[in-house]
């Protein structure tokens, strides 16, 4: 273990402000601006100059895997993918083998997590017993657990019984947690395979209808409406899906809603290729969707950026396009797809990118210590992106398990050079560090 030293970050754009210094010591940012030289002793030293800081990345949604699909996924590798992403925490989700349905899985994951050391992460409690929608899980239980469970979600599957998704609603209200659905009819989408449209006809695969997410949300809202609880969209997807969610906001519904990278980037015209690798849940959808969504986020209908890092093994994805899973990796990406989508359209700022990767999905997951303002007091959990550089995506290169990233080929803006977790580097100069050696 290296000896404990303060750290001083010089010259950074904090949240794209400005220039300023920061002094890290213990975990906690004790000093900035001229301050933070004064009292520096003996510090290591991170020249920041064009870097732009920002509090560390929380990611809403992420599939681990661990425990049960080891061959796609471990929670060390998913998390140390994240932090080279800029992440800082990441919500586990509970779609894992044994699902994380009970107090004693949940902790697994969160001591996983710990071990690993290389963000915080905060399990997802699934809001029905294995995820097969018919009864509720022990999610006071898990609540009540060392993980303080405050996200239940079946992702992968929808709480499709109105009755049940109702009980969900009401019984999380109890301990300020969220209920996050994954907006999917199951009858609607039995057998799909792409966006329903004329290219799905011409390419004779199974549609999957706009409306079979729109008539979730849209029920959704109305019970959160109805018991008065907090609900959060998963990867919402489509133009009508932002009219639904923005109509629920307005009615004055706590409702949030996140949107994945590819949909803010990639169309179903990919899907002509039968290449399983953009083979996604929801489907990639329509030129004019992704517009639609990235309007959403930037006038802050959609309330965060969610990877949906949905890793598999090599084998799950190399196979004909009916064949192949859903799913596609997203940690070390979904920043350089923001700035690509977002900032370098003139559409959000770097104070939007904060708001949209760190500080609200922290806020919704009742993460403490995590996307916290960059000043005095604050816990040292930060990223620093060099907005510039601008890289071909390689996944071979990248730190997860799995190789299923849409990217392959694009070149993509931004880099998250350094990331720190409660005050140590866990990324030096895009390259993870190993706890020890931390």
């Amino acid at each position: 273990m290296t000896e404990n030293r303060d750290l001083l970050i010089r010259g950074a754009d904090l949240v794209g402000n400005g220039a300023n210094d920061l002094l890290i010591r213990d975990g906690i940012i004790i000093a900035a601006g001229s301050q933070a030289q004064d009292e520096a002793h003996d510090a290591r030293i991170i020249d920041a100059e064009g870097l732009i800081a920002l509090p560390g990345l929380v990611d809403i949604h992420t599939h681990l895997r661990q425990p049960g699909q080891e061959d796609a996924e471990t929670v060390f590798t998913g998390t140390r993918s994240a932090a080279v992403g800029g992440y800082t925490a990441v919500h586990a989700m509970a779609n894992t083998n044994p699902v994380a349905d009970t107090a004693s899985v949940v902790d697994q994951v969160l001591e996983l997590g710990q071990e690993a050391g290389w963000v915080q992460v905060r399990p997802v409690g699934a809001v029905t017993v294995g995820l097969e929608g018919k009864q509720l899980s022990a999610m006071g239980a898990m609540a009540r657990s060392r993980s303080q469970v405050r996200v239940f979600s079946d992702d992968g599957k929808c709480v499709a019984d109105p009755v049940l998704m109702r009980r969900a609603l009401e019984y999380v209200k109890a301990f300020d947690a969220v209920v996050a659905q994954h907006a999917q009819d199951p009858v609607l989408t039995e057998g799909a395979q792409m966006n329903e449209s004329a290219l799905s006809g011409e390419l004779g695969l199974a549609g999957w209808p706009a409306v079979a997410e729109e008539a979730i949300i849209a029920r959704d809202i109305l019970l959160a409406k109805h018991v008065g609880s907090r609900l959060h969209v998963c990867h919402l997807s489509t133009a009508g899906s932002v009219d639904i969610v923005r109509w629920g906001k307005k009615m004055g519904v706590n409702v949030t809603a996140e949107v994945t990278p590819h949909h803010l980037l990639l169309t179903e015209e990919l899907a002509r290729s039968y290449d399983p690798i953009y083979k996604v849940n929801p489907p990639l959808r329509t030129a004019e969707d992704v517009e639609a969504v990235r309007e959403g986020l930037a006038d802050g209908t959609i309330d965060v950026v969610g990877t949906d890092h949905a890793p598999h093994p090599l084998e799950s994805k190399d196979c004909e396009w009916q064949s192949g899973s859903f799913g596609m990796t997203g940690l070390e990406t979904a920043l350089p797809v923001v700035i690509e989508t977002m900032v370098n359209t003139g559409r959000m700022d770097w104070n939007d990118v904060a708001r949209v990767l760190s500080t609200t999905p922290a806020r919704i997951g009742r993460v403490a210590g995590q996307g916290q303002a960059l000043e005095v007091g604050a816990n040292a959990n930060l990223t620093l992106v060099d907005p510039t550089v601008r890289r071909v995506v390689d996944p071979r290169q990248q730190w997860t398990r799995s190789t299923n990233s849409p990217y392959k080929g694009l070149e993509l803006p931004g880099r998250a050079l350094y990331t720190i977790y409660e005050g140590a580097i866990t990324v030096d100069s895009g390259v993870p560090i190993e706890k020890e050696n931390r």
